[in-house]
């Protein structure tokens, strides 16, 4: 592990739990089993966004998943076909469309979600509920932060060294 002079222990042994969390996503996305869906995975999570935010325009959704919107656009092709979301005339520009979530949409979002928690609860299942709340709190806290220095960053060239 390279780490820099100034680095506390407590961020480079969290960069390095980081790191080993995003090694096992495929892992854990593997496990969830929630049946088949119709679509890649990488395009059902597109369905979690629409459902929480409402109706958006592919570019939208491209920006808000910080993406490019040619692979977005792929990813929304998918679920369109799967019929998990549909096109519709978006009522403020009647030249462009909107992607939004159909039942069968919010049921595979649904399915997701309890496989999902039902992973994270068995992982879990040794941990007292007081410590998973404290810990829930503070990854939400940390997810703040992480999304607020990306606001703020957005445009800055990229850094080396990660």
């Amino acid at each position: 592990m390279h780490q820099k002079q100034d680095t506390t222990p407590g961020v480079a042994r969290l960069s390095d739990e980081i790191i080993r969390l995003i090694r096992m996503g495929p892992r854990f996305r593997g496990m969830l089993k929630p049946g088949d869906l119709g679509a890649e995975f990488s395009a059902l999570m597109l369905l979690l966004p629409l459902r929480a935010n409402g109706p958006m325009r592919v570019t939208d959704l491209a920006d808000l998943k910080q993406a490019d919107p040619s692979t977005i656009s792929r990813q929304v092709a998918q679920l369109v076909k799967a019929g998990l979301a549909r096109r519709e005339a978006d009522p403020a520009d009647g030249r462009a469309s909107r992607l939004a979530v159909t039942e069968a949409g919010h049921g595979a979002c649904e399915r997701l979600g309890a496989a999902r928690i039902a992973l994270l609860e068995q992982a879990l299942s040794d941990w007292p509920a007081d410590r998973v709340d404290a810990f829930a709190r503070l990854f939400e806290e940390f997810n703040t932060s992480v999304e607020a220095l990306l606001r703020n960053d957005l445009g800055a060239p990229p850094r080396e060294n990660l």
